[in-house]
């Protein structure tokens, strides 16, 4: 039995570190955000409840680039949320997101994330599938839980309407200005979670113009193969976003890299890139 003074050191250790950003310290401007991503933080703020821009949208306007979309997280739960708006529906069964519809754009809602603590979470929440991959359920947690269960350091930077601070409790901002992607947690373990981040480093990777981590990518070839466990309209999906968002040679490049890399401790020389990436693009233009 821990004492008194142990147990919240303890806590101390374990509870992330946050950096906060004020305002005059970063890029984001409201203008540069979504009239009605705004309009549902407000009335969530309003409400009583938490309400942060997360993920893409935030790193894209930190990088002075316009997001595709934007993304909310509260500590409201679904119910709570979908009592606020009119326009609401609940999707998902696993875990449950808020889909805010204003016309044709769609501000999604997703309630802070929990960790998967101790072995009665193990028992309860989790379990391993016959090809290797973790599967979990989906608990409500706090903002600082909900950090730690993002994919990249670099998506899991939260903006605030209410005070225009950036908070950051992974490293994203010393990884966004050093142009590195990093996965949050240990790598194995969050690739088996979900197989797809696999392709999601390499994607951010050529899309940003940024380099993978030795330790994000140092599993990639060996858990490749759990990539043929992910349904097949969804590994599609994330293969056109690999390929046809404008930076095919990037992405192949970067593929070529790992998988040299894994097998001889050094990259692909530039001259074999140029070549394989001639190669591969000559394939895509006779599909």
């Amino acid at each position: 039995m821990l004492s008194r003074e142990e147990s919240e050191a303890e806590q101390a250790v374990a509870r992330p570190q946050v950096t906060v950003i004020p305002r005059e310290q970063h890029a984001i401007s409201r203008k540069d955000i979504s009239e009605n991503a705004l309009k549902v933080m407000y009335r969530l703020n309003k409400a009583g409840y938490e309400a942060w821009l997360v993920g893409g949208g935030v790193r894209d306007l930190l990088l002075g680039k316009k997001p595709k979309d934007f993304d909310v997280t509260t500590n409201a739960t679904p119910e709570q949320v979908r009592k606020l708006f009119r326009n609401c529906r609940l999707v998902g069964r696993r875990f449950r997101l808020a889909h805010v519809m204003f016309g044709p754009e769609i501000i999604e809602v997703a309630t802070f994330r929990g960790h998967h603590e101790g072995n009665v979470s193990d028992r309860t929440t989790s379990q391993r599938g016959q090809n290797g991959m973790l599967l979990r359920d989906n608990i409500f947690g706090s903002i600082e839980e909900d950090a730690q269960r993002r994919d990249f350091t670099i998506n899991s930077l939260y903006y605030s309407v209410a005070d225009f601070t950036v908070r950051d409790y992974v490293g994203g901002m010393k990884d966004l200005k050093d142009g590195v992607i990093r996965l949050i947690g240990n790598p194995e373990t969050r690739y088996r979670e979900d197989p797809v981040r696999m392709l999601r480093a390499v994607r951010f990777a050529a899309k940003l113009g940024m380099r993978i981590s030795p330790e994000t990518a140092e599993p990639i070839p060996r858990l490749a193969t759990l990539l043929n466990d992910i349904p097949p309209a969804r590994l599609f999906e994330e293969s056109l976003k690999l390929l046809q968002a404008g930076y095919g040679y990037e992405t192949y490049s970067c593929c070529v890299n790992i998988i040299c890399s894994s097998r001889c401790s050094r990259p692909l020389p530039a001259t074999s890139r140029k070549m394989a990436t001639a190669r591969w693009s000559g394939s895509l233009n006779r599909c």
